[in-house]
């Protein structure tokens, strides 16, 4: 009875741990539908505003922006490291940190690293490399979250803190798969702002007047970058936990049909035992 009821106890606690996984699932396939649809909108916004910069700056040799311009020398570089709020996505955050500590030693320049999520505010300060800020990222960036990360990063590319300013993340392929990549934000790509405006026979007024009007471009592009990249990282993560509490779930299942024949068999032992004792209890006494 002993081990029957050990048996049950722990098909019990499977039960609750399935109910917990399948609830965690679903609530992760919610936020990926979110996340998912937020990104992919703002992609289509993000191409649309860099084809406008390209346009209006047309190969104009007559101006430049700091966001735009390399510094002279490039002697520090700062990661901005964009891991999950919390725990049970796989190897998500794992792999990430993996990667960072592949790509950090390769680069003899003087590293710094800035941290976007909580799991990276609990695990990496013993990563090696001196941590600048950390931002708690929720699990939806909105754009008031992306533009202060943006104007932070800005301050250290422009203040002379930082030379070269790289994103690392997880990169969303499809559910099943994210890949670890980086991505310089500072300086921004000079010849994609650069390329040839087409119809240059065009006559083009401006409103208030060219400069302002790319300076604005400029930052619309590099604040939209900072926001797509991190709704791809959320959309990575709440996928590979999706996953993960999917994989959970159907393991719970296969366990609790192993215990369910264990407990069968456990029991019709001892049927068969109790059946056993009452036949000799009742051929001793024929016998008496």
């Amino acid at each position: 009875m002993a081990n029957l009821r050990a048996i049950r106890t722990r098909i019990k606690s499977v039960e609750n741990t399935q109910q917990i996984t399948k609830s965690m699932k679903m609530v992760a396939a919610a936020k990926l539908r979110h996340t998912q649809t937020a990104f992919s909108a703002l992609k289509e916004y993000a191409k649309r505003s860099d084809a406008m910069l390209r346009q209006v700056s047309g190969g104009s040799a007559d101006w430049s922006h700091p966001l735009l311009t390399p510094h002279e020398k490039n002697e520090r570089v700062c990661y901005v490291l964009i891991v999950g709020n919390r725990g049970l996505c796989g190897t998500y955050n794992s792999a990430l940190l993996r990667y960072l500590q592949d790509l950090a030693p390769q680069d003899e320049r003087e590293k710094s690293l800035v941290v976007c999520g909580r799991w990276g505010r609990d695990m990496l300060p013993g990563a090696g490399i001196p941590i600048r800020k950390t931002f708690e990222i929720s699990d939806a960036p909105d754009g008031k979250e992306a533009t202060e990360l943006a104007a932070y990063l800005r301050e250290l590319y422009l203040g002379g803190e930082a030379d070269e300013i790289v994103l690392v993340y997880q990169q969303f392929k499809s559910v099943l798969q994210q890949i670890p990549c980086t991505k310089t934000l500072l300086p921004m790509n000079a010849e994609a702002a650069q390329e040839k405006r087409e119809g240059e026979d065009r006559l083009w007024f401006y409103e208030p007047d060219r400069a302002s009007l790319l300076n604005t471009l400029v930052d619309m592009a590099f604040n939209n970058t900072v926001h797509a990249v991190l709704l791809e990282a959320r959309t990575g993560e709440h996928s590979a936990r999706m996953s993960a509490m999917t994989a959970a779930a159907d393991n719970t299942e296969e366990l609790i049909g192993e215990l369910t024949l264990q407990l069968n068999h456990a029991r019709q032992a001892a049927i068969t035992t109790e059946i056993s004792e009452i036949a000799g209890g009742a051929e001793a006494l024929k016998n008496k």
